[in-house]
């Protein structure tokens, strides 16, 4: 660019207009912005958020205490003690988790045979203290027991991907 024209344009504040009109251009635009607690965005089948415990339709846990989530965890946040139960099935007495080490990396829910741990949809779990990042098998039950529905819907939507 020439000097003359340097000068010209800035005495004639050519960039400062073609700023102002880019601004005019988005300002008459549709916005884009949600309003997040009212409005959620979409999230991806394979989000990972809360881990949940499912269960079998007729109500009874999924879980074979394989231990094979507890073995491949990189950051070792599961605890699974198990019992022989009297029909001669192995049940979970202890599933603990530990969120506050979890990396959610997804292996827990790719190693389980009968697809009993999963990360579900949540991802609004903001707590207080550390303490309630500690889960037990009855808050990883309940947790599975309120996002069922979606859990199942995101299977089934991941399921051509396995």
């Amino acid at each position: 660019m020439s000097l003359f024209n340097h000068y010209v344009r800035t005495f004639l504040l050519a960039d400062l207009f073609a700023g102002l009109m880019l601004t005019l251009k988005y300002f008459f635009s549709k916005k884009v912005t949600i309003n997040y607690p009212h409005q959620k965005g979409p999230l991806s089948p394979r989000f990972r958020g809360e881990h949940a415990l499912r269960r079998y339709e007729d109500g009874e846990e999924r879980c074979i205490a394989c231990k094979l989530c507890e073995a491949i965890c990189p950051a070792q946040a599961i605890t699974i003690e198990a019992e022989v139960m009297p029909s001669g099935a192995r049940q979970t007495t202890r599933y603990d988790l530990d969120l506050t080490k979890c990396i959610f990396c997804g292996y827990c829910q790719e190693a389980c045979p009968v697809e009993a741990i999963v990360e579900g949809p949540n991802f609004e779990y903001a707590t207080e203290t550390r303490e309630e990042l500690m889960y037990d098998k009855e808050k990883l039950l309940a947790s599975g027991d309120r996002w069922e529905r979606q859990l199942a819907l995101n299977i089934a939507l991941d399921a051509p991907y396995r």
